[in-house]
C-alpha cells in the first residue's frame, strides 16, 4: 500500500503568515513537499490563538505540519538571490500574507515566469487584491461578518458577543485556493503554462453561503417569476435554514438523552417513519406533498412528534433510521462527535508524536492507498541547511558564506 500521496514530486514554496498557512498545508496533505519561507522573526502564528501546546498554538501545529521551515531575509540581497534558486526549482509559489508583497520586493509574476516558465502563483489574503478593503488589517472572523455568516448574539447584560459556530473564511478560503491550485497545476503539466491567481478569504465565505445569497437576489425578481416551492403553496421562505424554523416534519427534537434531527421532507420518508412507530394514523391524517413538505406550522403534529421522541434514545433513534430507511440525524457538539460511531469510522488521528498534538487528517479516502501522515511543525529555520543542501546543491563552505551574509538569520 502507497502512503507517497497524489502530490509527491511537487515542490511548493511558501510564503506565509499566521491562518492564510492552510493554503499550503492541503498540499502537504496530498504530498506536496512545502518549504516555508520565514523571515529571522519568524511566523508569530505559534504565537496566537489557543490552544498553546508545548509552547506553540495549535493553530501552527496544524497548518504548518509537515512543512520544512528555511530563514531566509529578503531584504537581503543574498537572502533574495537564494529565494530566486528555490523559485527555479519549485512547481508553486504561494503567497499567504497581504497581496503584493513578494511583487514588492523583486518577485512579482513576471519575475516568477522568468525565474520558472510554468510557475503556478497564488495568493491568498483577507479581502483580495482589488476593492476597498484590500489594504485593511483584519483577522480571520472579518470574513465570515463582512459576509453575513457570523452575526452578533446579545448577552444577559446587553453587551454584544461573537457567537461559538465554526469559522468559514479561513477555511474555505484555503480550501478553494488549493483546488485552484491543482487545476492550474493540470495545466502548467500539460501544456508548460504558467498561472497567476489570487483569492481572498472573504470572497470564500460568501461564496459558501451561496445558498442565501442568490436567493435574496432572486427574491429580488417578480413574485410571478421567482416562487416558493409547490409544497408551501408556492409561498416565498426565508431563505436557507431561516425558512426551516417553521418546519415540523424537518426539525429538531429531543430524545432521551440528547437530540435527533428529523428530516422527512420526503412523503416516503415520512410514511416509513409512520409505520416505523406504528403510527400510520399520523400518515393518515398529514400525508403531506411528495417532496418538500415539512409541514410548517402544524403544532399538534408537532406537539405529538416531540412526544414521540423523547421515548428513545439518540442512538436508538438513529438506529431506527437504518432498519425503517427514514431520515434522522445525530446532534454531536465539537466535544462529543470524536465519539460518534461515525466518526470513528470515518477520521484517522496523529498522535501527538507525530504532529505535536492530536489531529485530524484529511478527510479523504482512497482504495488501496494512504494519505502520508505529515510530519510535526517545524521550529522557525528548521530545515535552512538542510534545504539549501539537498535542494540548491550548497556545501558546508558555501552554507557557511550564506550565513556569515545576514541571508538567513
Amino acid at each position: 500500500m502507497t502512503t507517497q500521496g497524489f502530490l509527491s514530486g511537487i515542490r511548493v514554496i511558501d510564503c506565509s503568515l499566521l491562518g492564510p498557512a492552510a493554503l499550503a498545508g492541503h498540499m502537504v496533505d496530498f504530498g506536496a513537499e512545502v518549504i516555508k519561507i520565514e523571515s529571522p522573526a519568524g511566523d508569530y502564528g505559534r504565537q496566537m490563538t489557543w490552544p498553546i501546546v508545548e509552547g506553540e498554538s495549535l493553530l501552527h501545529h496544524h497548518i504548518n505540519r509537515g512543512k520544512k521551515s528555511v530563514v531566509l531575509d529578503l531584504k537581503n540581497d543574498e537572502g533574495k538571490r537564494i529565494f530566486a534558486e528555490l523559485i527555479k526549482t519549485a512547481d508553486v509559489v504561494i503567497e499567504a500574507m497581504r497581496p503584493g508583497f513578494l511583487n514588492k520586493i523583486g518577485f512579482g509574476f513576471e519575475k516568477l515566469k522568468e525565474l520558472n516558465s510554468r510557475i503556478v502563483f497564488c495568493s491568498i489574503s483577507g479581502y483580495g487584491a482589488t476593492g476597498p478593503y484590500r489594504n485593511l488589517p483584519s483577522h480571520g472572523i472579518a470574513y465570515d461578518t463582512w459576509s453575513g455568516v457570523l452575526a452578533p448574539v446579545t448577552d444577559e447584560l446587553g453587551f454584544e458577543r461573537i457567537p461559538n459556530q465554526a469559522n468559514v473564511g479561513i477555511v474555505a478560503g484555503p480550501a478553494f485556493g488549493a483546488m485552484a491550485i491543482l487545476a492550474a497545476l493540470v495545466r502548467a503539466r500539460t501544456t508548460g503554462e504558467a498561472a497567476a491567481m489570487e483569492i481572498a478569504q472573504s470572497d470564500a465565505a460568501a461564496y459558501f453561503d451561496w445558498y442565501r445569497i442568490e436567493t435574496y437576489m432572486a427574491y429580488e425578481r417578480p413574485q410571478s417569476e421567482v416562487t416558493g416551492n409547490p409544497s408551501d403553496n408556492f409561498e416565498r421562505r426565508e431563505p436557507g435554514l431561516a425558512g426551516m424554523w417553521p418546519g415540523v416534519r424537518y426539525q429538531f427534537y429531543k430524545s432521551k438523552n440528547g437530540h435527533v434531527l428529523f428530516m422527512a421532507s420526503e412523503q416516503a420518508f415520512w410514511k416509513n417513519f409512520c409505520n416505523g412507530i406504528g403510527r400510520m394514523d399520523l400518515f393518515e391524517k398529514w400525508p403531506g406533498a411528495t417532496y418538500g413538505d415539512h409541514a410548517r406550522g402544524n403544532l399538534e403534529l408537532q406537539a405529538e412528534l416531540k412526544t414521540i421522541f423523547l421515548t428513545k434514545t439518540t442512538e436508538e433513534w438513529i438506529d431506527f433510521g437504518n432498519e425503517h430507511n427514514t431520515t434522522l440525524a445525530a446532534v454531536n457538539t465539537p466535544k462529543t462527535v470524536v465519539n460518534d460511531p461515525q466518526f470513528k469510522d470515518r477520521f484517522t488521528w496523529t498522535t501527538k508524536e507525530q504532529t505535536g498534538s492530536e489531529m485530524m487528517l484529511f478527510p479523504l479516502h482512497v482504495d488501496g492507498e494512504e494519505l502520508p501522515v505529515p510530519s510535526r511543525a517545524p521550529t522557525c529555520g528548521q530545515h535552512t541547511e538542510e534545504v539549501l543542501r539537498d535542494v540548491l546543491g550548497m556545501d558546508a563552505s558555501a552554507i557557511a558564506k550564506v550565513r556569515d551574509s545576514g541571508a538567513i538569520g
